[in-house]
């Protein structure tokens, strides 16, 4: 199975292809019956408004995003100014007039010219007579309209509020014949609370549902919603509480003599599932209960063996079966790691080659039940005609969703099927809801085909198999793979799949692996630096003297020694993540970080090296000849921090070689091995040894280096105050030519969140922000603004997930916060914490031993209390008035810092407001404030956090350069030759 997950696609095909195929006779019979509920399905999305109405706002519309963006938030947003506001974002720039009068059904039409009032009334001024109407007329009744139609949408996908009210609805007669699996609605617990309000709802489900088993219902559990860390890397603590659950759960299932199906998870949970699920299907107390199942996804690469792996359990097992939940977060998390390939297939016709060859499978095997989840009327006529005259499975469809395509089956025809049925109320509806109409809307969707006019019987009811023989199995063109992500500019860096449990156990054992670092104390450091300011002279001299060949090294040569280096450090990876873990005390996935940014650095300067740094001829008149070249400086110096010990130090280092200078690097005094190594690693690649001079040591060696007049420029990352020292040096003496600086340095760095954020994604994405590497990042959350009116609900959930981190060896996979880099800044934030600790309203219990800063939340009265950088795991938050999203961005401006900042909301002109006044480098709009990646998100301050130009940027290497223009009179000899030889231009 484990050879399958990142394999490439049309490999993993070609044995499901053969068995997804039919032959001519047979697909004949299918597309006969295919036609039929083709018209049934037709027929009922002409009944009904809800399905008109969703029909005439298709997701590739602007209309339908803005319904889809309002029902996703407007039910949480507690204050009606900030509703009023997400109403008018919304409505406000849709064109609901071109949609009135369209639908066949008068409560849709009515529904558009609601929508068509309800733009004019936010797009008027307050003078407007509508305007003037409704404040006549008292509170707007836009709002109540709006919340009113969102609690009724949410009504068509949720089956009831709680599991008594959705069995009553069971009963009506539009769902006569079917059954249903109910799912208490919750995504991911993001804290031991939810996890315990989540079991007790499937406790209470299945003992309602067992009240009546006559009736056939059963009960889905998903187990992300039973443990906030349920990942690989915690995986000896999430997988015995989770099978203990699942036990407990599956027990009392039996008991009442109900079926209880495990719901299908993300990609990397999957062989954590099955651990969990083969643990409880092996149970002896289960022994003869024929009711427990789980789901498979189709377009997962591993579909076909979890189904034989669950049909060699010695039980029967229900298995059900869909085509997936997770497809376009399994795609960018594949992406962003930089993994060999994907998990799931590319194409939606490949997942339904899947689909049909794991269903085939399914049917024939002995021990699996099957359930075939779908809204696809070829695929249900497909698997008709393989069952032949058997009953012993049964279709499955969501609540909300393909109505018309199973009712005549199993009305007239005896077969069973199952509605998948949502219940919880409308806070846990959101989430859920915006990923079934996604995956129904895509443009790729059988749901989203059926209502497009323009498609024919014949293209929505196409083979698969034929489809994808067709392109012969390759991955969809516009889905690159992660390594060609940012081609063809540079190749992007490879990563680790840490959940994959053989690559975290690989990972693991390559970090603790014993490498010299030294201790982080004074004496090591100036034993490394025992030559003191001589040795800075000694090394600046030999940087001067190989500036010249180095400098007339043609830019390709240059650029070509970096991308060997990046080679070179992918392949030194396990020994560079180690020093990375034991000397800057770094956890796994951070040192992984450390050396794809450092790969990426020196692939992204070499590209942009080549493209940008090439001698340029300017236009002028005839008789001249005018370039403009691009040269090196001289010896730059390159002083790193110890929080990017590799990253930065390499990135500032190569972005100053490849522009044509040599370089001085300085290590900082805590992380000198990461250095020495790197730099050998540079030589090794082509660098001469003289054009990339080590020099390690403390300030001394800094300040000695910075105030030799020969250095003529400086790329330094650290404390604004040492960046203040350092441009002091550079204009003190004023037989020194005027040389650039480029500083980024730190930042109060704010995170605004306003009554439309979704609190779990802020939550997760603070935790992220704030307290990954021990808060020590230079673009580290420091400020969390909350909008006062949801701050109560956002902070108790924030110290419920802070109770989820565990602190410790930063070689353990489990550590999410590991110790700081020092004494000094160990008795520095511990020192600020006692000073705090009347206003601490969430702290966590640290090691005794080791350097640990407790991750801590500390509430403040106003922004401005807050007025200096804690370089640290201390997270401090205020609240802001709803309506004030400018004022409170003017609040945090003024501090003067200016490197990142993040912004939560679902309102798009909030974040237009965020992008023209927010002073910082780095803006993060719904995601995380960490994490900035080359070429992507070029990273760097502004005001009392840097100077520019941003690292990973197009303009970075510029700084780097001296320009000099040449101007050559072509006429000096005696004429103009080329104006004289002209032709006479086609006459």
């Amino acid at each position: 199975m484990a050879q399958l997950y990142r394999a490439s696609e049309p490999d993993v095909l070609k044995s499901l292809l053969g068995r997804a195929s039919t032959s001519p006779d047979s697909r004949q019979r299918i597309m006969g019956h295919a036609s039929g509920l083709l018209a049934d399905l037709r027929a009922a999305q002409n009944r009904g408004w809800v399905n008109q109405f969703l029909q005439e706002y298709r997701l590739n519309s602007s209309e339908g995003v803005a319904l889809l963006s309002l029902a996703e938030a407007f039910l949480r947003v507690p204050d009606p100014e900030t509703a009023d506001l997400l109403i008018a974002d919304k409505l406000g720039d849709a064109d609901w007039r071109a949609h009135a009068g369209r639908s066949n059904s008068k409560l849709v039409n009515s529904a558009t010219w609601g929508l068509v009032v309800g733009r004019v009334l936010v797009g008027e001024g307050p003078s407007g007579p509508l305007r003037r109407l409704i404040s006549r007329a008292g509170e707007p009744f836009v709002r109540q309209a709006v919340g009113a139609a969102m609690k009724m949408m949410g009504e068509i996908f949720v089956m009831g509020r709680t599991i008594d009210e959705a069995m009553r609805r069971m009963k009506r007669g539009e769902n006569k014949g079917f059954t249903a699996s109910f799912d208490m609605l919750g995504e991911a617990a993001r804290t031991f609370d939810d996890a315990g309000r989540y079991f007790q709802a499937y406790v209470g489900a299945i003992d309602a549902v067992g009240s009546d088993p006559a009736a056939g219902h059963s009960v889905s559990v998903k187990l992300s919603a039973l443990h906030p860390r349920y990942e690989v890397a915690r995986w000896n603590e999430c997988v015995p509480a989770l099978t203990e659950m699942l036990e407990a759960l599956a027990v009392q299932a039996a008991a009442k003599n109900i079926a209880l199906t495990v719901d299908a998870e993300e990609s990397e949970r999957l062989e954590m599932s099955l651990d969990i699920i083969g643990t409880v299907a092996a149970l002896p107390s289960l022994k003869g209960w024929d009711g427990f199942g789980m789901a498979v996804q189709a377009y997962g690469k591993r579909a076909r063996p979890v189904v034989a792996w669950a049909n060699g359990l010695d039980r029967v097992m229900n298995v059900r079966l869909v085509k997936g939940a997770y497809w376009d977060s399994e795609i960018k998390r594949t992406q962003v790691e930089g993994l060999a390939d994907y998990p799931l297939f590319t194409r939606k016709a490949a997942t339904d080659v899947s689909y049909l060859a794991v269903a085939k499978d399914m049917l024939a095997a002995e021990n699996i039940r099957p359930a075939f989840a779908s809204h696809n009327a070829l695929t249900v006529a497909t698997i008709l005609e393989w069952a032949g005259n058997s009953r012993d499975f049964e279709f499955q469809r969501l609540h909300g969703m393909g109505d018309g395509l199973y009712e005549r089956l199993v009305r007239e025809n005896g077969y069973h099927c199952r509605i998948y049925a949502p219940v919880g109320g409308h806070r846990d509806l959101l989430a859920y809801l915006v990923r079934r109409l996604l995956e129904n809307g895509a443009n790729s969707s059988f749901v989203h085909q059926l209502a497009d006019a323009r498609l024919s019987e014949d293209d929505i009811l196409a083979d698969p198999v034929a489809k994808v023989t067709l392109v012969g199995g390759t991955r969809h063109p516009s889905i690159p793979l992660p390594k060609d992500l940012f081609a063809p500019g540079h190749r992007n860096s490879s990563g680790l799949d840490l959940s994959d449990v053989a690559t975290l156990k690989a990972a693991v054992a390559a970090v603790k692996q014993p490498v010299r670092v030294g201790s982080g104390t004074a004496s090591p450091i100036q034993n490394a630096a025992s030559g003191g300011e001589g040795l800075v002279q000694a090394a600046v001299a030999r940087a001067h003297g190989a500036f010249p060949a180095w400098s007339a090294t043609p830019v390709d040569d240059r650029a070509a020694c970096l991308e060997r280096l990046a080679d070179l450090l992918e392949e030194n990876r396990d020994r560079l993540m180690a020093i990375c873990v034991q000397e800057a005390f770094k956890t796994i996935p951070d040192a992984i970080g450390e050396v794809r940014e450092a790969a990426d650095f020196c692939r992204y300067y070499a590209g942009e090296a080549r493209a940008r740094l090439q001698p340029v001829e300017l236009p002028g008149p005839t008789g001249e000849r005018n370039m403009l070249h691009i040269e090196g400086r001289g010896v730059w110096a390159t002083i790193a921090p110890w929080n990017f010990p590799l990253a930065i130090f390499l990135g500032q280092t190569v972005a100053a070689l490849v522009a044509g200078n040599t370089v001085v690097a300085k290590p900082a005094p805590q992380t000198p091995e990461i250095a020495r190594f790197a730099v050998e690693l540079a030589h090794r690649a082509g660098v001469p040894a003289d054009a990339l001079v080590l020099v390690t040591g403390g300030p001394d060696i800094g300040a000695a280096l910075t105030a030799d007049v020969r250095v003529m420029g400086v790329a330094f990352t650290g404390s604004t105050a040492t960046a203040k020292r350092i441009a002091r040096t550079l204009v003190e003496n004023d037989d020194r030519p005027i040389v650039p600086l480029i500083a980024e340095t730190g930042g109060i760095n704010a995170m605004i969140v306003d009554s439309t954020a979704l609190p779990e994604q802020v939550v997760a994405d603070v935790l992220t922000s704030s307290f990954r590497s021990a808060g020590q990042r230079c673009s580290a959350l420091r400020l969390l603004l909350v909008q006062e009116d949801v701050a109560d609900t956002v902070i108790h959930m924030l110290q419920g997930a802070m109770d989820t981190l565990r602190l410790g060896d930063p070689a353990d996979p489990a550590t999410d916060v590991g110790p700081v880099i020092d004494r000094a800044s160990y008795d520095k934030l511990m020192a600020y914490r006692a000073q705090v600790t009347d206003r601490t309203v969430k702290t966590l219990e640290a090691p005794a031993e080791g350097l640990f800063v407790p991750p801590t939340l500390v509430r403040l009265d106003r922004i401005e209390d807050l007025d200096q950088e804690w370089f640290g795991p201390i997270l401090h938050v205020a609240t802001w008035e709803a309506g004030k999203i400018g004022e409170t961005i003017a609040r945090v401006n003024a501090k003067g810092y200016g490197l990142t900042m993040g912004l939560h909301s679902r309102i798009a002109r909030a974040a237009e407001v965020a992008e023209a006044a927010a002073a910082v480098g780095n803006l993060y709009i719904n995601r995380s404030m960490i994490g900035a990646v080359v070429g992507s998100q070029p990273f760097g301050g502004e005001g009392l956090s840097g100077t520019g130009p941003k690292a990973g940027g197009p303009h970075y290497l510029y700084r780097f350069c001296a320009e000099r223009a040449v101007s050559i009179d072509t006429t000096s000899a005696g004429g103009n030759a080329t104006l004289l030889s002209l032709d006479e231009g086609g006459i």
